[in-house]
């Protein structure tokens, strides 16, 4: 029997235990990244975000979603792959890149989130859009000429990608929308 009432989750994955607790929100995204044809430049594949609410207008990871009640981080990135792609990426061949966690104090619920960032230079099959109703493009960019507008957050990452070069660091962990620091 499933559960119902305050603090349950559709599914009964929640089972309200946890309703004095901050909650946030977690999400996988997935940076399919390539070497430029005859030209020394990564590559990153990105779609135009359009119809989801949330950024239309702007480019994104061509892979990215919430995690699913039961589902890990790096489960997530793989389905997304899939899903928004059409490709197989394998759990070995994600790369964590950074975390990121983002909000805004004081603002609802919905906007508090841990995003984690993974970049594939692996996978199988030819990446294309699979979502028209969410995504208007899918198109490969040199990091070093992302084009206009990125959701702001995800450029702080590409940027950071960028900046520490092929076989760099990012930094591990960022933040977003904390005021100074952030």
């Amino acid at each position: 029997m499933t559960e119902t009432g305050p603090g349950v989750a559709r599914g009964g994955w929640d089972d309200g235990t946890a309703d004095h607790r901050f909650r946030v929100v977690p999400a996988a995204y997935v940076y399919l990244l390539r070497d430029a044809a005859g030209e020394a430049r990564r590559e990153v594949l990105l779609q135009l975000r359009r119809g989801t609410g949330f950024m239309d207008g702007h480019w994104a990871a061509a892979a990215a979603g919430h995690v699913e009640p039961g589902e890990s981080v790096v489960a997530a990135a793989v389905r997304e792959a899939r899903e928004e792609l059409d490709v197989a990426v394998g759990e070995a061949d994600l790369v964590p890149l950074t975390v990121m966690h983002r909000g805004q104090p004081g603002g609802p619920a919905l906007e508090q989130r841990m995003d984690v960032f993974f970049a594939a230079t692996r996978w199988e099959g030819t990446p294309r859009r699979v979502e028209a109703a969410k995504a208007a493009a899918v198109r490969w960019f040199p990091l070093d000429a992302l084009p206009d507008p990125v959701v702001p957050h995800e450029r702080r990452v590409l940027e950071a990608m960028l900046a520490a070069g092929p076989g760099g660091d990012v930094p591990r962990l960022l933040t977003d929308g904390f005021g100074a620091g952030a």
